[in-house]
């Protein structure tokens, strides 16, 4: 017989009747049922209840056991007493009778429970990982990790893509976020940098001559935590493809992403063709360019219904400022002014002046509320009925018979959204809140808005995947505090702009410069961006022209991009590709709001590894090695 054990917790079945059996695991529960001992045997399989009566030799021993003790135990299987069965466990129909027990590992007093799942401090629950693991949600979605990662490979290799490692110690760059910095021993003062991405490499992979790349990535950023962003580290399914275009990029990636969530989203509906949305276009419709689809409400601009109106706020604002605008968020059945009121309050908590609204009650014709009452019948009428996604002479939204208005890029799908909640427009019983400036300065919060009322009225999709691409970036944005063009996402992007004419642009052409799109684009899955990506800039000239645009010379570029600028310079092709955050994949099919709830061993939101106690000082003698003298801020105070 085995040392440990014949069967692990989760084998043994109805079959095995009569046979003996030797286990080894934790004990998760025990019970005391009238004198006679039964124990819940867990290892990393399952759970196996086990049964010590005093007759049995290993009684006294089984009597001293505590929770989470590792132990091994001999015994022979038998079927459970009619009645006590227990059809939600695999194990369900049988018990073990022990007859020996051996004490593997006894365990102090815990300092947090493993049976059941009890909320304790996120602090704690990371300094005691170990324990938190044992716990079943926890430990079920690690291996969830797991399995998940090993179908993305699986569905990579079928479509001929070839997983390659990237440098881990490389040289600092500016991508976007801080770098973890590492000192060289050998070179005295220089430093070598944690990578934020393989992204260089993967280009340069390219230019070697191999064709399709990916790796599950580790990246590294210092960044502060949030709920959907690990501190530190995290992994990405990094791609990289060559002689491509946009839509072979696309073409590439949604099946692998459609497949994973359809083996393991439980059954749920996934998004079958992911629509293509601008990015212009989903800030105006959705007031973000991470949009959640499951939410159907539109955001409309019904500015022309306010102009020269009574509504004196409003109409003041808009003669003097020929940039401002009024966005209106719908809100089916929220017509209730205590609902309208609890929203205004809100927006004031969000540091807004407030949300100014209509609404419609049962029984009365006309919109009720100080705004309805002085823009008037008229305009409250044809706000009402304007709102179901088709044009009025009040109201500017996408017209859900066309998948293009106004040059944007809106799937007939999305366009029609809040037609088909409400055909006829607004009825009794519903309301709409109005938002007011100029759209840079307002997306935001009608985007924040626009999902409050989802929420708050119970509007959203549920148990669905919904996907799209964001597509469409603009190149470059205007940085006010340093008054110049500068990069808007990523540089490394080509332009979506004819090469010899983007070659001749002048610096001083800046509504032009402004206005050209990127090859970039993002994937967005129930309001959570899992990727960007890009067609990359292949072509030296246009590279250092992207960058002259924005007030760098060469002499920064070769700087900051030297080895991959150089390695243009020697024939590459055309190329692209995408990231998606593993983690965050992982963490959607969980069905968890936080991603350490799927990583093995995270950080808390101060990126401390509580469990390791890192980061740590180093020893005056590992200093004097690495030739670095500490100037620490002062503590005092």
């Amino acid at each position: 017989m085995h040392r440990y054990r014949t069967h692990s917790c989760g084998d043994l079945r109805e079959t095995q009747a009569g046979e003996e059996t030797r286990l080894s695991g934790w004990c998760h529960r025990i019970r005391d049922h009238g004198g006679v001992l039964f124990i819940d045997l867990r290892d990393h399989y399952g759970i196996t209840q086990c049964v010590v009566d005093p007759d049995s030799k290993a009684f006294g021993a089984a009597e001293k056991l505590r929770s989470e003790w590792v132990v091994r135990f001999d015994g022979f299987v038998r079927r459970r007493p009619e009645g006590t069965e227990n059809p939600d466990m695999p194990t369900g129909l049988i018990e073990v009778y022990v007859t020996d027990i051996e004490v593997l590992g006894a365990a102090a007093e815990l300092p947090l429970p493993v049976f059941g799942e009890h909320h304790y401090p996120e602090d704690m629950r990371l300094k005691y990982r170990f324990l938190d693991l044992r716990r079943d949600k926890l430990h079920k979605n690690i291996m969830l990790r797991g399995q998940i990662i090993d179908s993305l490979r699986a569905r990579m290799k079928v479509q001929g893509f070839f997983e390659f490692q990237t440098p881990i110690l490389t040289a600092s760059s500016p991508e976007g976020a801080r770098d973890f910095l590492v000192p060289s021993r050998l070179h005295p003062g220089k430093f070598y940098a944690l990578p934020q991405a393989p992204q260089q490499f993967k280009q340069l992979t390219m230019v070697a001559g191999f064709d399709r790349y990916f790796q599950i990535a580790p990246c590294f950023r210092d960044e502060d935590a949030r709920a959907d962003r690990s501190p530190g580290e995290f992994y990405q399914l990094d791609i990289e493809m060559s002689f491509v275009t946009q839509d072979d990029v696309f073409a590439a990636v949604e099946p692998v992403l459609r497949g994973v969530f359809e083996e393991f989203g439980e059954g749920k509906p996934v998004t079958q063709k992911f629509p293509m949305i601008s990015y212009s276009a989903a800030i105006r419709a959705y007031g973000s360019d991470k949009p959640d689809l499951r939410n159907p409400l539109l955001i409309h601009d019904v500015t022309q219904a306010f102009r020269d109106s009574g509504f004196g706020v409003f109409a003041k604002r808009l003669a003097s400022d020929p940039e401002a605008r009024v966005w209106a968020i719908p809100a089916p059945g929220g017509g209730q002014r205590t609902f309208c009121d609890r929203m205004d309050s809100w927006a004031k908590s969000e540091g807004q002046p407030g949300l100014a609204y209509i609404f419609w009650r049962d029984g009365e014709e006309t919109g009720a509320g100080p705004v309805a009452k002085n823009v008037g019948p008229e305009r409250t009428e044809f706000i009402r009925r304007g709102l179901n996604g088709v044009p009025s002479e009040w109201v500017d939204v996408p017209a859900p018979e066309s998948e293009v208005t106004n040059g944007e890029k809106f799937p007939l799908e999305i366009a029609s959204a809040y037609r088909r909640l409400r055909p006829d427009g607004l009825k009794a019983g519903d309301a709409v809140f109005f938002v007011l400036g100029k759209p840079d300065d307002i997306y935001k919060f009608a985007g924040l808005a626009r999902q409050r009322l989802g929420s708050e009225l119970d509007l959203a999709e549920k148990d669905v995947f919904k996907f799209c691409w964001i597509v469409d970036f603009p190149m470059y944005e205007w940085n006010e505090d340093e008054k110049k063009i500068d990069f808007s996402h990523n540089p490394f992007s080509m332009p979506n702009f004819d090469p010899d004419a983007f070659i001749a642009l002048d610096a001083a052409e800046k509504a032009t410069i402004l206005a050209i799109k990127a090859f970039q684009y993002d994937i967005v899955c129930n309001g959570i961006e899992l990727s960007s990506g890009a067609i990359r800039n292949h072509r030296p000239d246009i590279m250092k022209k992207a960058f002259a645009l924005a007030g760098y010379d060469e002499e920064v570029l070769l700087e900051k991009f030297g080895g991959m600028y150089r390695a243009f310079q020697y024939g590459a092709p055309p190329h692209g590709g995408i990231a998606p955050g593993v983690d965050r994949i992982v963490m959607l099919l969980a069905g968890e709001e936080n991603l350490r709830e799927v990583v093995l061993f995270p950080m808390n939101q101060r990126a401390e590894d509580l469990l390791m106690s890192a980061p740590s000082p180093a020893t005056p003698k590992q200093l004097r090695e690495l030739h670095i003298r500490l100037n620490l801020p002062d503590q005092k105070g």
